[in-house]
């Protein structure tokens, strides 16, 4: 009778045991972010097309009651963009123009995002076939993504360290192939942030006062040298960029300049079964901030932000600003073209 009764507690610890290694990753990960009130993360992102990678320093700040601030540079151009999301709307500030462009829209929650938690957490809760594997040292944890502007993407793998905090989030094709890989370098779960923190005037304060301290700073270090080309000058059309992806039985059929008083303007036109028309103009920096109200939804190209519209895309990318547009195509076909067209050598 001691035997059983020995056996019995013996089995009862081993179970126990068992049951606290046995937790479930996606559960301990939801509860670190379930009563978080803002945080602040930084990190880099990789977007892979085809042969090239566009590498981006991320920098995510968010509080409670839908404020966002997302900071996106380029690193091989250090062009920057920041979605700014606050009660007045959604914008997407431009500093190496002075603009910012100010959207009525759902972003972030109208479709995934490989560099927002809660995003992550999201798209893992809807997925009621999630899994989860125990690898090495981490947790993998795999379910589907909502990408409507980009079919190919349908799933996200999070790796969690043992300690349940994210290290990275890759997003796949169908084939298993990662097309967006989010590193996560540093994770705050207790940010404070200024009450003015979120506003568009902050931001563009400090854009002004970075950009005083870096003129103060070329004009010293360029005195005998002579005066640099600024950034925020206007760019001009040395070459002409044509998409890599045509459709089926459509060919370029004519090309015209046009200069202008503030830069040029390129027309090309495609005609054939997918007609669509695609302008580059160059665009010059704004000595006053800028606002321009905008319509459409913002998607993430490989080298910059565009902007999505029934029958037209655009973008700014190197001090061109890019349309494809077209009477009879998709949104979807446009945004194969416009991402043809953003496939340029890069750092590897």
């Amino acid at each position: 009778m001691k035997k059983i009764f020995l056996f019995l507690i013996l089995g009862g610890l081993i179970f126990t045991g068992c049951s606290i290694k046995k937790k479930d990753p996606f559960e301990q990960f939801s509860k670190k972010l379930e009563n978080i009130n803002s945080y602040y993360l930084e990190g880099s992102m990789d977007i892979i097309n085809n042969e090239d990678i566009y590498t981006y320093d991320v920098k995510v700040s968010y509080q409670k009651d839908n404020n966002y601030k997302v900071e996106l540079t380029n690193i091989s151009n250090n062009h920057k963009q920041v979605i700014l999301r606050n009660s007045e709307g959604v914008y997407v500030v431009t500093p190496s123009l002075n603009k910012s462009f100010k959207f009525q829209s759902d972003w972030p929650h109208n479709n995934s995002q490989v560099y927002l938690l809660e995003s992550i957490i999201s798209d893992l809760e809807i997925d009621e076939e999630r899994s989860v594997q125990e690898k090495s040292e981490d947790y993998i944890l795999t379910s589907k993504v909502n990408y409507p502007n980009n079919k190919k993407l349908v799933k996200q793998s999070i790796t969690l360290d043992k300690n349940y905090d994210i290290k990275e989030a890759s997003v796949l094709d169908e084939n298993g192939n990662v097309q967006i890989k989010m590193t996560f370098n540093k994770v705050d779960l207790k940010s404070e942030f200024d009450n003015n923190y979120f506003n568009l005037n902050t931001l563009i304060t400090e854009k002004e006062e970075v950009k005083d301290n870096d003129s103060s700073n070329e004009s010293n270090e360029n005195s005998e040298e002579g005066s640099t080309q600024s950034e925020e000058s206007t760019a001009t059309i040395d070459d002409i960029i044509y998409p890599m992806y045509l459709p089926t039985n459509t060919y370029l059929s004519n090309q015209e300049k046009i200069m202008m008083d503030n830069g040029q303007r390129l027309i090309l036109t495609f005609e054939g079964d997918n007609p669509f028309t695609l302008i580059e103009e160059t665009v010059g920096y704004s000595e006053d901030h800028e606002i321009i109200p905008t319509f459409g939804e913002l998607t993430q190209l490989s080298d910059t932000i565009g902007v999505v519209n029934d029958n037209s895309v655009n973008w700014f990318s190197n001090g061109i600003e890019y349309y494809v547009v077209s009477d009879t195509m998709a949104s979807s076909e446009l945004l194969d073209i416009a991402r043809s067209i953003s496939v340029l050598p890069v750092s590897k």
